[in-house]
């Protein structure tokens, strides 16, 4: 079976309401972006992960490994429709799949920038 590795920021995070996806997932671990994203927070409900050519910050997240099974069947069918696949630069220069904002969501209500915030379980913990 072919495996890719999958950085998750939001909700597929452990802890996360969509992490129960990923239990066939094998945790490589915490991973920042390379500083080439600004981050978003979508109704607060869900983050969403965007690359930019300047003013971009780095991200952190998980790293799993993941048959493509998983993410066809048990992940993307769950994500919303702000949010689509694409390939990021870790910290390290690697590249791995992640979910990503879709430049036609951004300008929508309820998406905010939160860039600044420490990643979506500092920003979580801040507005509880």
């Amino acid at each position: 079976m072919a495996i890719v590795t999958m950085f998750v920021n939001g909700q597929a995070m452990s802890g996360g309401t969509l992490h129960d996806a990923l239990h066939r997932a094998r945790f490589l671990g915490r991973v920042d972006t390379a500083p080439r994203y600004r981050f978003y927070s979508v109704r607060d409900e869900f983050p969403g992960l965007h690359p930019v050519t300047s003013g971009g910050v780095s991200v952190p997240g998980e790293l799993y490994e993941v048959e493509y099974d998983v993410l066809r069947e048990e992940l993307l069918p769950r994500e919303p429709e702000e949010l689509e696949l694409g390939v990021i630069e870790l910290a390290d220069g690697s590249g791995s799949l992640s979910m990503r904002m879709r430049s036609n969501a951004l300008d929508v209500p309820g998406v905010t920038d939160i860039s600044d915030r420490g990643g979506w379980v500092a920003y979580r913990k801040a507005t509880r």
